[in-house]
């Protein structure tokens, strides 16, 4: 374990449902008494996966034999749904819990920020915050003065530094928790989403400290995140999570990759079975999907090519009229950066709907200009001012290279999301 910080060794952990301290102490002297035997956890047939929307018996594993390594200076993103064990594993890696089964080896001192302000005293103002998160985190009070006018100035919070914090706001709040146990000299920084709290200056100020506390000071980072944007830029490996289990273990690319083809399984082109929907029901899209210039649905198109994105629709409300209609598809890669709009009332091309209540509405898109990559569309449907229809990744759909300039070469996603028309010379 040289080299190793953090070794996670079949690493289980199973929660009883329902009321805390229930029967544990019966549980605990009998799982106590198979291993004293040499038998299996008795409870470890029992327990299930952890899926929130089905049900089963009294006993669910959060995490289920998960091994991983990482080495000292390394930044790992942990990626994963909600309920996918993201939050259960940093708890054990925090020592917050301990684990049902295996073994978790960490070198070094640990800092954590699972959630904002944890450590802090409401009644306390910010400096005693500091001194006294400080010293729950093993520093000393000189080590901790010696920082302190640099977490101040980090936080942003110098007119409030004596103020108690149950008055900050909740931004506040976590930039001085952040900076606390970011300036405290861990050798590993274990940080959850809590930065979402704070505005995008700070995040990219936070951002920027976990990259030095790697690149110069060496120190081992665990960062958990939605913002696959930020888990890309600061990350060197990442791993993908799936109802307990490790999915994938990969390049910061690869892993988002594999995340959004498990939620794209996920995701039917059947928009009449999704609940997740925003609108006044007057208007029902079905399907979306997309076909190639010969009119098949396909799943993989080619850069370069003709394509559509069509949309099987019905007109519900009986009594409005439906002769202006805008539809807007957003575009976007599978990490969620916006790549465009496809907007009919740009071109000037008018949708009406009172004649055709029922119906496929398609969106050509000539020379298709994007390269090689997974991307997904929502879909916004106005009239009349007023939202008909509204629906986040509506369809996914995967890019492969082809011949966009003509030139023989296809190009690989290393030369970006969008292709552009163009002609090199010399005069």
């Amino acid at each position: 374990m040289s080299n190793i910080a953090i070794s996670v060794e079949n690493v289980s952990k199973m929660y009883r449902l329902g009321q805390v301290g229930t029967g544990t102490l019966s549980h605990d002297m009998k799982r106590w008494w198979y291993k004293a035997r040499g038998k299996e956890d008795p409870y470890k047939l029992v327990g299930e996966e952890n899926k929130r929307d089905e049900k089963g018996g009294d006993y669910v594993w959060a995490l289920q034999d998960m091994s991983f390594d990482v080495e000292e200076g390394e930044v790992l993103g942990i990626i994963g749904r909600n309920g996918a064990g993201k939050s259960t594993l940093l708890k054990l890696l925090s020592r917050v819990t301990a684990p049902t089964t295996g073994e978790i080896k960490v070198k070094g001192r640990i800092a954590s920020l699972l959630e904002v302000g944890t450590g802090f005293h409401p009644e306390l103002s910010g400096s005693e915050n500091i001194f006294l998160n400080g010293a729950i985190l093993g520093m000393t009070r000189p080590e901790i003065k010696k920082k302190f006018d640099e977490i101040v100035q980090f936080a942003g919070v110098e007119r409030y530094i004596g103020t108690p914090v149950k008055r900050y706001s909740s931004g506040m709040y976590v930039r001085l928790a952040f900076a606390v146990a970011a300036h405290l000299d861990p050798e590993i920084l274990i940080v959850d989403e809590v930065l979402a709290v704070g505005d995008v200056e700070f995040q990219k100020k936070c951002i920027g400290k976990m990259k030095d506390a790697s690149e110069k000071a060496g120190k081992t980072v665990l960062f958990v995140s939605h913002n696959m944007a930020s888990i890309e830029a600061l990350t060197n490996k990442a791993i993908v999570l799936d109802h307990g289990k490790i999915d994938f273990t990969g390049t910061p690319r690869q892993a988002i990759d594999r995340y959004f083809e498990k939620v794209s399984r996920g995701i039917t082109d059947v928009l009449s079975d999704r609940k997740d929907f925003m609108g006044d029901n007057s208007i029902l899209f079905k399907r979306a999907w997309i076909e190639d210039d010969k009119g098949s649905v396909v799943e993989e198109i080619v850069s370069g090519d003709d394509v559509y994105c069509c949309l099987e629709y019905e007109v519900l409300d009986k009594y409005n009229n439906y002769d202006t209609v805008e539809i807007a598809l957003g575009v976007y890669t599978q990490s969620e950066a916006r790549v465009t709009d496809l907007w009919n009332e740009s071109t000037g091309d008018r949708l009406n709907l009172k004649e055709n209540r029922k119906g496929v509405i398609r969106c050509k898109i000539s020379n298709l200009p994007l390269n090689a990559g997974a991307f997904y569309f929502n879909i916004y449907c106005k009239s009349y001012g007023e939202v008909r229809y509204a629906i986040e990744r509506a369809c996914s759909f995967r890019v492969i290279p082809g011949d966009f300039f003509g030139s023989g070469i296809l190009l690989n996603e290393d030369a970006g999301v969008v292709l552009v028309q163009q002609s090199w010379g010399i005069e």
